[in-house]
């Protein structure tokens, strides 16, 4: 785990330094916003028939690395679908964080007003295989990614937006 935090750090850093195009006066500060994008966490699968199901302990451990891998990172705020295995899975870093979870529905989310309220701030978004890679697509503009495979529960997507120029990376953290 300790060398998750630098690699996360490091990403962060070429994101942003990637993503600086526009040229700023001397004295005045580019507006920067971050967003962190994960897949809910291994969920418990022993009744296919649960549209809702919590999460499994391997996903309670995960959600728990989450929470360890954003200490570092100064988030303004959280967001969840409102399920219980995003819930469970924003929950420690929530809790660690004490910044409430802000439940949002991703097929009715105006994206560019979510990126205007999010202006200048870190924000974790916690969604599903399908929603996650949508919402990477629409925040930078571009059909980059796919739908996630359903084993996929590590995948971390850092999106900086650097006075309205969008950089992405996507990390795997297993």
């Amino acid at each position: 785990m300790r060398t998750i935090k630098p690699l996360i750090a490091l990403a962060v850093l070429l994101v942003g330094s990637i993503g600086c195009k526009k040229d700023t006066k001397i004295g005045e500060y580019p507006v920067v916003s971050t967003f962190y994008f994960i897949r809910h966490a291994e969920k418990d699968r022993t009744d296919p028939e649960n549209p809702d199901p919590e999460l499994n302990q391997d996903g309670l451990d995960r959600a728990i690395r989450w929470a360890e891998v954003f200490d570092a990172i100064p988030l303004d705020i959280v967001y969840s679908t409102n399920y219980e295995r995003t819930s469970m899975t924003a929950a420690p870093t929530s809790v660690k964080k004490d910044i409430d979870i802000k439940y949002y529905d991703p097929s009715s989310l105006d994206i560019e007003a979510f990126k205007l309220e999010n202006e200048g701030k870190n924000v974790l978004v916690v969604g599903h295989s399908n929603t996650t890679p949508m919402l990477v697509n629409k925040v930078i503009g571009e059909e980059k990614y796919d739908q996630m495979d359903d084993s996929d529960n590590s995948s971390l997507f850092i999106i900086r937006i650097i006075d309205g120029v969008p950089t992405d990376i996507r990390l795997k953290m297993d």
